[in-house]
């Protein structure tokens, strides 16, 4: 009997490794209801941010919160931050994207459509190398070049390569190799730096 009682504590703790959200179905898991979501929301204990995203009242804010929101919105099982949002979170570019890019499975590309994002899709068996930053999942630092390479402005794109390889995020070989898989040989060739 004593553990169907609401876990809320646990739901906080797994809210705060995650800038302070949480979704409907992790306080479910909880064994959080709906109905006592909607009493701490009207208590101002969390605030409801959109369907299905809640947060923890007043916990500081960040700058990537609107990726969070749109990555946790669509589904954290379902997407990773890609193309000019992941381009950000890496630090090679000083661009404020105005939507939020996100990879999902070719299967998944019916989820609901939110305001502000983007929807790339990869094949469903491809499996896409991610790195972590800031609590949020993006395309390894060769995949987002090579996605972005193209979209951007050509000075911008050799800046991000340039600043990459000069960082160690990535080898040339690597963004050859990326390249090669992702059909976009020349394009890469043309804006790595002479050797």
């Amino acid at each position: 009997m004593h553990d169907e009682k609401p876990d809320i504590r646990g739901l906080e703790a797994e809210a705060y490794l995650q800038g302070g959200y949480f979704s409907i179905a992790q306080a479910s898991v909880h064994r959080v209801s709906r109905q006592l979501l909607n009493h701490y929301v009207t208590h101002g204990r969390f605030e409801r941010i959109g369907r299905g995203l809640y947060r923890i009242n007043g916990f500081p804010r960040s700058d990537h919160d609107e990726m969070r929101e749109k990555w946790m919105m669509l589904g954290q099982d379902n997407a990773v931050l890609s193309h000019e949002s992941a381009l950000a979170l890496l630090e090679l570019s000083d661009n404020l994207a105005d939507e939020v890019h996100l990879l999902v499975p070719r299967s998944r590309r019916g989820l609901r459509r939110l305001a502000g994002v983007v929807i790339h899709t990869r094949p469903d068996e491809e499996q896409v190398a991610t790195v972590w930053r800031d609590g949020l999942p993006l395309t390894a630092p060769a995949r987002t070049l090579v996605d972005v390479a193209g979209e951007i402005q050509p000075d911008q794109a050799m800046m991000a390569i340039r600043q990459a390889l000069e960082r160690g995020l990535v080898t040339r070989s690597q963004l050859e190799h990326e390249a090669m898989q992702r059909r976009r040989p020349q394009l890469i060739a043309r804006l790595l730096p002479d050797r």
